[in-house]
């Protein structure tokens, strides 16, 4: 086999791993409808999300985006995601959680002063309870998820910056109550950010537009969202990955 088939052969493979690491399916609908939809710029790429349902019944969902994108993304994506699914199997706690993968990063970065940065990644980790549709999360350096509730969107902004650049960051925790109705979208800049041939991006206006006007499902959405994407981009290249999380909330459950 020739170095170049070799080489081609070891990225498929290791693409293919990769996604054995995400979510198969969504959680089967209740107190709320999950979807998410992924496109890697080329064969492996940096995006990296779950939803967890942990032992006290909380719902664990999170969103990240490494440095960079491509070999060296997914390497470090799958060093965080084994670490985040470590470090949750007990506790829903968005800010201890946040904190820990900080060190975890910091940790490598220290050895080399020539790659530190690509130990760097922004993180929505949040924390929802089916019973209240109450949710703690810290947002560190990524784009703000969006709400739709009625005809308003309530943005979700950064809470700190993006983790493994400073040894003690500050962040917080913050808080948010959902109602019947609302929807959350979590996604990665891969879609706002991306280009047409004119230089034009998708942006973060269309993007919020696209969700007010949507009346379909959660599924339906995504489909829209990434069939807009690809009409806007048209011939252009991908050059970064994306990853769109819709969460429809039905309410609490009512025990029979």
């Amino acid at each position: 086999m020739k170095k170049v088939d070799a080489l081609s052969h070891d990225i498929d493979l290791a693409s293919e791993v990769q996604q054995l690491l995400f979510p198969k399916g969504s959680p089967v609908c209740g107190w709320s409808c999950i979807g998410v939809k992924n496109r890697m710029a080329t064969g492996l790429g940096g995006d990296y999300f779950e939803f967890i349902t942990l032992p006290d019944d909380c719902m664990a969902v999170f969103l990240g985006d490494v440095t960079g994108h491509g070999m060296a993304a997914s390497v470090v994506m799958s060093l965080i995601y084994g670490y985040i699914h470590h470090s949750t199997r007990e506790k829903c706690a968005p800010l201890e959680t946040i904190l820990e993968v900080n060190r975890f990063l910091r940790s490598f970065a220290r050895r080399s002063e020539e790659y530190d940065y690509f130990f760097s990644s922004s993180l929505f980790f949040s924390a929802i309870d089916p019973d209240s549709m109450g949710m703690h999360y810290v947002n560190a350096g990524h784009v703000a998820p969006m709400v739709r509730r009625g005809d308003q969107i309530h943005s979700l902004k950064t809470t700190g910056i993006p983790l493994g650049f400073f040894e003690d960051p500050e962040m917080e925790m913050r808080s948010f109550a959902f109602e019947k109705g609302d929807r959350l979208l979590l996604y990665t800049d891969g879609i706002t950010e991306a280009s047409n041939d004119n230089g034009d991006v998708f942006g973060e206006e269309r993007l919020s537009g696209l969700l007010l006007a949507h009346d379909g499902d959660h599924l339906e959405f995504l489909e829209e969202l990434y069939a807009d994407l690809r009409a806007f981009q048209g011939a252009a290249p991908v050059t970064d990955d994306s990853t769109a999380i819709v969460i429809d909330f039905h309410g609490a459950l009512i025990p029979s």
